[in-house]
């Protein structure tokens, strides 16, 4: 434990926690850095886990090292978001897969039409708040960062609502799903 971690682990009251946070922040979000895409992202994250210490600082053991357990946070926030943006990248993929009429003909434009209508139904289907953070990373093409900056909540927000409407959307389209998938199986043989 260093000289200004053992000043400050004393008790976490409201200066020490404050001292900590200036102490560590940079340090941190270089660190998360090393595995998150960008820094909007690198400061939520670590944002959030001197939040989580903040809200838990009566329960925190602050005999050992600070310095390991916020970093320890952060690599651990880090790797959740990595496993979510990958679960959220194969679901946007499935998503634009849907969104395509290229395999569409003459005959099968009905289908198409059919489809579409489905999908808009499930998005009319969402919550509000959670059908505008969807409409505008899925077709204006924002990142979660700029739907955040732009709807003036928190990345976490974003990831929540994102997660709450491709539920809702697959729970929608799971039985036209299945004819989809047999439509195009059927076309491309």
């Amino acid at each position: 434990m260093t000289a200004k971690e053992r000043n400050i682990t004393g008790s976490l009251d409201k200066p020490a926690f404050e001292e900590l946070f200036r102490s560590f922040f940079p340090g941190l979000t270089l660190f998360a850095l090393k595995y998150v895409p960008d820094q909007d992202t690198a400061k939520e994250i670590v944002h959030n886990v001197f939040l989580n210490l903040w809200e838990k600082r009566e329960k925190v053991d602050t005999s050992s090292s600070l310095k390991s357990y916020l970093f320890t946070s952060v690599h651990n926030r880090c790797l959740n978001f990595i496993r979510d943006e990958k679960k959220f990248d194969r679901d946007e993929t499935h998503l634009q897969r849907l969104d395509s009429t290229e395999f569409a003909d003459g005959t099968d434009r009905l289908e198409v039409q059919e489809l579409e209508e489905r999908i808009y139904d499930a998005l009319q289907a969402l919550p509000e708040k959670c059908r505008e953070v969807f409409t505008l990373n899925r077709f204006e093409g924002l990142k979660y960062a700029e739907v955040a900056e732009k709807l003036n909540i928190s990345i976490k927000t974003v990831e929540a609502q994102m997660s709450k409407a491709l539920k809702i959307m697959r729970e929608k389209l799971a039985d036209y799903l299945t004819i989809l998938i047999l439509f195009i199986i059927n076309h491309m043989s």
